[in-house]
């Protein structure tokens, strides 16, 4: 591997502007595609074979009227001085306004609420459900402007009106997100390399690379329905690693200058990409594997987003391999040897930040351990408290018509009907559908969680009835959850009764599925990416023990992710700080993807630290000193590169999106936890307690495993014995003399 990195980067110094002329041509197809054959971002998170999507696929073909997949509107109305809004001059108000709602584009129907009887007890507040014929994703712009300037019209004629559902999806701001993450990782950089050149370099690779991997997702969308969270998630990952990528071959580029005077500038660019070359590419594949596992998880809008972010990953890793060398030699001598504060210190005889804190770990290596490993725990407990759920209305700002239409409902009717549970009887042979859609009418009516049943409505074909189900609590709350369970573990009894089948759907019955589905795939998932990374890393490292420590410390990493989660989200710790409008439940598909993406964010400073230390001690250190020499050489770019990774996902904090938030801080969070307190923590301290037991591997296991020579050991033979006698039919690894 070393050898291959090795004469792929003198290829692509020497062959600089043909490979630049090449990513700019990806570049410029990209924009071309994104330009000329995009589509709409599709908001659908549909997952086959829950019971909830089979009964809403039923309601399609047997009651199509109910626009079952249809976007919703529920637009309520209040009395701003307390006035009954049965009143006569309230009234005609809210029937004219219902009346314009039903004859909006792509309206299949609007309710009137006095004829529903969706008045609440005391008459001041009521609320008109209002259905689309498509889905939300695919309602035109006229459709919405309609709505609202409807709505207009009845607040200047002077009631209090408010639209929540999924028919007016609130559009959160881009793009300042982004420029926020981008400027401090440029902020970072320039702190480590002290040249706006040199910083300037993997932020030119990062944007080329995000450019090439977001134009192609956007160019996908033309032909693929695609969630606006893949694109989102794409350029989150993809700019932070590439970032990180680049910084570490450009810091080993300049070290190599350092350490040999005599190499010229190709030949450096080549040795940096021998070694840290291999690196990026063991540490980008365990990001890749960790990522495009989210696809076996069987939740399709969920493999959308790990194989978009994994495709962004991927072209960080070619950018960094390939372009990021050929742009160093266009820089030429303007780069500089590296220089940095630690080499000067260490030529002085003065300790440096990171070889006191390493000596202070590797001579008291247990206590350091114990400390960090509780100080996790403890972190973690909140955790215990972890509720899944999916996000509504209730989570929404407070200052949004959304949030808004959410309060007045639970204020005049009960949380309950802001997630009604929809049951479908199918009637079978000769069974009358109204005599059994009362028979379940009346028993789901004694059951304790039920507030309300709504007569039947049975559809053209006689075949179907529709019932609808106010539960008491909220459509997040767990008595909601229970009474879904307890009516489907009832169905039997309910079938061999009234002779129907009974089935649960409607979005809150939807998302309880959903969370269920994401819950179970949860452990299948986290085996299926822990083993592969493990034999990855037994791969890279030639050790047993060093892939189990880092999958531990791992553990204790997502662990006190989840607590810092909970205490912020659910919780409500820092929320005003944070922006946090609303505390509620977890986002159910946030454990899996944060264990997928933080495992591979995880294992990338674990391959670029630890792969120092081997390196160390392949070439003759002893196990303490391969250690500490290892993280002397590497601290100050994995602490460069876990500031940059964190300010980039940070800067999603400031999104106004709840789960592009959540997402961010999560993130962060773990990159936090991981790269400061368990890589530059727990792993100095585990390797100098395990000493030479660390790099330990059965003989048959190290005769099977391919030499992957991370490490650069052959790489290093191969030069040497060029050094004392070049063949002359090899002409491959000849070192180049010519200036640049």
């Amino acid at each position: 591997m070393a050898v291959l990195l090795y004469r792929l980067g003198r290829l692509s110094f020497r062959r600089r502007r043909l490979v630049l002329l090449i990513w700019l041509a990806l570049l410029v197809a990209g924009v071309t595609g994104a330009v000329t054959l995009s589509g709409p971002t599709s908001q659908s998170q549909q997952i086959p074979g829950l019971e909830a999507q089979r009964a809403l696929d039923q309601l399609e073909q047997k009651f199509p009227q109910a626009a079952a997949d249809g976007a919703t509107a529920r637009v309520v109305f209040a009395s701003p001085d307390d006035s009954p809004l049965t009143d006569p001059a309230n009234r005609r108000i809210i029937e004219r306004t219902v009346a314009q709602l039903a004859h909006g584009p792509q309206v299949a129907g609007a309710q009137d609420p006095f004829d529903t009887g969706t008045v609440s007890p005391d008459r001041t507040i009521a609320f008109s459900q209002v259905t689309y014929d498509v889905p939300g994703e695919a309602m035109q712009a006229d459709a919405r402007e309609a709505l609202l300037s409807t709505a207009d019209e009845a607040r200047e004629a002077g009631l209090t009106v408010e639209i929540g559902g999924d028919a007016l999806e609130d559009e959160a701001p881009g793009g300042i997100t982004e420029i926020i993450g981008v400027a401090i990782a440029a902020l970072v950089l320039l702190i480590t390399f002290r040249s706006v050149l040199v910083a300037g370099l993997p932020l030119v690779t990062a944007l080329i690379g995000v450019g090439i991997a977001m134009t192609g997702i956007m160019t996908l969308s033309g032909f693929v329905d695609l969630s606006p969270t893949t694109g989102t998630l794409s350029l989150m990952i993809g700019l932070a690693v590439a970032i990180d990528y680049a910084l570490l071959i450009v810091s080993r580029y300049r070290n190599e200058l350092a350490t040999d005077p005599r190499a010229d500038r190709e030949e450096a660019a080549a040795r940096a990409m021998g070694t840290a070359g291999s690196a990026v590419v063991f540490a980008g594949l365990t990001v890749i594997i960790a990522l495009a596992g989210l696809s076996v998880v069987g939740v399709p809008f969920l493999a959308q987003m790990g194989l978009g972010a994994a495709a962004a990953v991927a072209v960080a890793i070619l950018i960094a391999l390939t372009l990021l060398p050929a742009l160093l030699g266009f820089a030429g001598r303007r780069v500089t040897a590296n220089s940095t504060e630690s080499q000067t210190a260490e030529k002085k005889g003065r300790a440096t930040m990171g070889r006191r804190w390493v000596t202070l770990v590797t001579r008291r290596p247990a206590t350091a351990l114990i400390i960090a490993a509780l100080g996790l725990g403890v972190a973690a407990l909140p955790a215990l408290d972890l509720r899944l759920g999916l996000p509504d209305d209730g989570m929404a700002t407070k200052d949004t018509t959304q949030r808004k239409a959410y309060d007045l409902v639970s204020e005049g009717f009960g949380p309950g009907f802001n997630g009604p549970l929809v049951i479908v009887v199918s009637a079978e042979g000769t069974t009358n559908p109204q005599t059994a859609a009362q028979h379940v009418t009346e028993h789901v009516k004694t059951l304790t969680d039920v507030k309300s049943v709504s007569p039947a409505t049975v559809n053209p074909a006689r075949d179907t009835a529709l019932l609808q189900v106010v539960p008491k609590g909220g459509p997040n709350a767990p008595s909601t959850t229970d009474l879904v369970t307890t009516i489907r573990d009832q169905s039997q009894d309910l079938r061999a009764e009234s002779g129907a089948t009974v089935a649960v759907t409607g979005m809150t019955a939807l998302n309880i599925d959903m969370s269920d589905r994401l819950q179970s795939a949860l452990i299948p998932y986290l085996a299926l990416v822990v083993g592969m990374a493990m034999l990855l890393l037994m791969l890279v490292f030639r050790s047993v023990l060093v892939p189990v420590k880092a999958v531990l410390g791992f553990l204790l990493t997502v662990g006190a992710t989840f607590g810092a989660v909970v205490a912020v989200f659910q919780w409500g710790w820092l929320a005003g700080l944070l922006g946090v409008a609303q505390t509620g439940p977890i986002v159910s598909m946030m454990p899996i993807f944060l264990i997928g993406i933080v495992f591979g964010l995880a294992m990338d400073y674990q391959v670029f630290l630890v792969a120092r230390m081997r390196e160390e001690y392949v070439h003759g250190a002893q196990p303490t000193q391969a250690v500490v020499s290892g993280f002397v050489n590497s601290a100050r770019v994995v602490t460069a590169a876990a500031a940059i990774m964190i300010s980039v996902f940070f800067g999603f904090v400031l999104s106004a999106d709840p789960m592009i938030k959540m997402m961010g801080f999560a993130l962060a969070s773990g990159v936090l936890l991981d790269a400061y307190i368990v890589r530059m923590t727990l792993v100095p301290a585990a390797l100098t307690l395990l000493g030479r037991s660390a790099w330990w591997i059965p003989r048959w296991l190290n005769k099977l495993l391919p030499d992957v020579d991370i490490e650069g050991e052959k790489l290093r033979g191969r030069l040497g014995t060029e050094g004392q006698q070049q063949t002359p039919g090899d002409t491959a690894l000849a070192v180049d003399q010519t200036t640049v």
